[in-house]
């Protein structure tokens, strides 16, 4: 496993489609430990292929503890709608708010080449969402907005309740439909 390094905006690969994955081979493997371990010695929770200079289709997620890896994720299904700050390891000096599903089903290949279905809530939702913008050369400034009133008192009281524990603060739930 290696560190890799982290692209930062406006490096333009950042704004590019990543390309599927054809083949799941030991180099794509070794990629996933390269991101899982970069992603840890960064303190970030999602890192996606393009984000180290990689034009695929892959991303990895890493909350409560726990790593998500996707090949070739397609988003199936959404459903209602969170509003929380969001930073970027590519973008490590910026943040703001951004709207994103509350629930996401998605599916894609994991690290074996099986095809995986999976069901993710709240902060996990929201990164693996901000990750799926990185493979279309989205970035999260691009989703930029501004809380309503109401908004912004949701948002308060979220953050007053999880007290402010971590930077991994769970998004404001505006609608869960």
């Amino acid at each position: 496993m290696a560190l890799r390094e982290i692209r930062l905006a406006p490096d333009p690969i950042l704004r590019q489609r990543a390309k599927p994955v054809i083949e799941v081979t030991p180099k794509v493997v070794a990629l996933l430990d390269d991101m899982r371990e970069t992603l840890l010695a960064k303190d970030g929770i999602g890192l996606a292929a393009p984000q180290v200079g990689i034009l695929r289709r892959i991303l990895v997620v890493y909350i409560h503890d726990e790593f998500t890896e996707l090949i070739n994720p397609e988003i199936i299904e959404t459903r209602g709608l969170v509003i929380g700050m969001e930073g970027c390891l590519s973008m490590p000096d910026e943040g703001c708010y951004v709207r994103r599903p509350h629930y996401v089903r998605m599916k894609g290949l994991d690290r074996n080449g099986n095809q995986v279905v999976l069901e993710a809530t709240g902060l996990k939702s929201v990164a693996l969402c901000h990750e799926m913008d990185h493979l279309i050369g989205v970035l999260f400034t691009d989703r930029k907005v501004e809380p309503t009133p109401s908004e912004q008192q949701l948002i308060d009281e979220s953050n007053k309740k999880q007290g402010f524990k971590d930077e991994m603060v769970d998004p404001a739930v505006l609608s869960v439909e």
